[in-house]
């Protein structure tokens, strides 16, 4: 076992924050309507993806009935479904859809991980959650940073932490602003930073986010990381 996968075997094994294991267990049990014949995973859901990945995606945390059902990120629900089919298109995927963990979806070039791994309510995790996770995303990291070209941030929340985990670690430039497809330099040998508006259904459903945007996100992506290995 390679030390990317034990850190995943540390991250589903995770009881750190009481409020979130509680709410994840429930949700397990009290299932959504339209999933009740689903075995929900209901534990914190590792990150996953290429480990000579160029591109890192920083989410912010699973969903209730997405990635706490299926024990995936972005699988299983909106989200989820516009970010692969996107990743497809960009050559990041090898297929545009995600719907349960065994579908054969492979990441190709690209890690996801997220600032918080267990579904928190209302899709807001506390910060002191956010800061009981923060030691998964500084190791992944340090493991992933010799070929990491460009960040890609989800949404304020996972641009936020991916700075304060950074920080932790190297001196970063200051005057970092979080825009949609803003490209941001954050210091000598680090990856770029991409920052994107999260491709949440609120985001969708009123405009905010279109697909050709946030196409456009990981096309400049690409263009970043070079051509497909």
């Amino acid at each position: 076992m390679n030390q990317l996968e034990q850190l995943q075997t540390e991250v589903i094994a995770c009881t750190r924050c009481p409020r979130l294991a509680a709410y994840i267990r429930e949700v397990a049990v009290q299932k959504r309507r339209q999933f009740q014949q689903d075995e929900y995973w209901g534990r914190p859901v590792p990150s996953f993806g290429d480990p000579r990945a160029r591109l890192l995606i920083v989410g912010l945390a699973p969903a209730a009935h997405g990635g706490n059902r299926t024990g995936r990120a972005f699988t299983g629900d909106s989200s989820g479904d516009l970010l692969y089919k996107v990743l497809f298109e960009t050559g990041f995927a090898n297929q545009p859809n995600g719907r349960t963990s065994d579908d054969g979806l492979k990441l190709k070039d690209c890690w996801i991980g997220q600032v918080a791994h267990c579904a928190p309510p209302d899709n807001k995790p506390l910060p002191l959650e956010i800061l009981n996770c923060r030691h998964f995303l500084r190791n992944e990291l340090r493991l992933l940073m010799p070929q990491l070209r460009v960040v890609v941030a989800l949404g304020r929340i996972a641009f936020d932490g991916y700075l304060a985990t950074l920080k932790e670690t190297h001196q970063v430039n200051a005057c970092i602003l979080f825009q949609h497809n803003r490209l941001n330099t954050t210091g000598p040998g680090q990856p770029m930073l991409l920052s994107s508006y999260h491709p949440s259904r609120q985001n969708t459903a009123t405009g905010r986010l279109t697909e050709p945007m946030f196409r456009a996100v990981f096309e400049r992506a690409r263009s970043i990381c070079g051509s497909i290995p």
